[in-house]
């Protein structure tokens, strides 16, 4: 028997103590910090430099899991120091994360290696500015190529409305779900970007929406399209007000507990939508699906970089990559095979001869 939809579920969660919600808290890491160069102990010091020098909170929590993942290395092979670590072990390591493989029996990919091994050589240079170490051992560590990847093939217009059909616009929760794919679509936005949305950062008046602390902690400004606008409005007049436990809460999107969304939480959702809508692919596609559709529609690439956030409009160019069709129109026009002789006449070639 299905279980109770709408704001009966709603009440149910609620209930739920903290145990039961999950989210544990984040336990201590088991390293050793009490030799004076421990390794553990100058990664903490590392960390809380980054902090300093105003880094934003995703880059450190990245640059945390490379670096836990290797002091974990270097603890099964007894490696608790700095002053241990030479070229040769950080090759050592290398390998080792070339042939690791995950539970699921899949490899890293190479941007995945390369992101963990480019952590290393930062803090090394780090340990050796602040004299921990005489010399620095992943000074000629040297990265793995870079393969130039397209990103997933953008959704059609057809697999957009079939996508944005999945929630039930009748439930009072699929109307802020339908609200948030519409301003994934419309903005393009990264989903940590709309989990912190607040209330000051959408104008209805002027159809904009400002998207604060995006990546590399730059503010933008977005236009919202008209249908956005709609369902925007449908969620803040019938459904927010219903989820908000404190009225001091300024979070544009709440859960059914009246908090923010956590990304990892809402890319399983929209991952769950695309599945019914018979697509592959999460918060991202949507993001590409929209820099594609515009690029098609004949928007000028440099808008498309601002309306993304993109530092370099180099990052943008790859959707002209992506972006088939209007290659295609050139073909189509240009080429000698794409336009079709004349079709010959069957009846040629049986008819009696005179």
């Amino acid at each position: 028997m299905a279980g109770p939809k709408g704001f009966a579920a709603v009440e149910r969660l609620r209930k739920r103590t903290p145990e039961q919600r999950g989210g544990n808290d984040p336990q201590p890491d088991p390293f050793d910090r009490q030799a004076p160069d421990a390794l553990a102990l100058w990664q903490d010091a590392y960390f809380d430099q980054l902090r300093a020098l105003n880094y934003a909170e995703g880059t450190i929590e990245g640059r945390q899991d490379a670096l836990k993942f290797f002091l974990a290395w270097c603890a099964e092979r007894d490696l608790k120091c700095a002053r241990q670590i030479t070229r040769p072990i950080l090759e050592a390591y290398q390998r080792w994360l070339w042939r690791y493989t995950r539970a699921n029996g899949q490899r890293l990919g190479w941007s995945t290696q390369r992101a963990r091994l480019g952590t290393l050589k930062d803090w090394f240079r780090w340990l050796t500015r602040q004299n921990v170490l005489l010399h620095n051992p992943a000074s000629e560590l040297e990265l793995p190529r870079m393969e130039k990847r397209l990103p997933t093939t953008a959704l059609t217009l057809t697999q957009v409305e079939a996508l944005l059909a999945v929630p039930d616009v009748a439930d009072p929760l699929g109307v802020r779900d339908r609200a948030m794919l519409e301003v994934f679509y419309s903005c393009g936005l990264r989903r940590a970007e709309l989990c912190h949305l607040d209330m000051a950062d959408l104008n209805t008046e002027r159809r904009t929406l400002t998207i604060r602390r995006g990546k590399g902690r730059k503010d933008r400004v977005s236009p919202l399209g008209a249908r956005a606008i709609h369902w925007l409005e449908r969620y803040l007049r019938e459904v927010r007000p219903r989820l908000c436990l404190d009225t001091r809460t300024q979070t544009l999107f709440l859960t059914a507990y009246g908090e923010a969304f956590n990304p990892d939480v809402l890319s399983r959702m929209v991952a769950d939508w695309m599945r019914t809508a018979g697509v592959k692919g999460s918060c991202h596609l949507l993001r590409h699906t929209c820099a594609t559709h515009m690029l098609e529609g004949g928007a000028d690439i440099r808008y498309i970089k601002q309306l993304l956030g993109h530092e370099k409009l180099d990052t943008t160019a790859i959707y002209t990559e992506v972006s088939i069709r209007q290659l295609q129109e050139v073909h189509a026009r240009c080429h000698p095979s794409a336009r079709l002789p004349a079709a010959p006449n069957p009846l040629a070639s049986t008819a009696p001869k005179a």
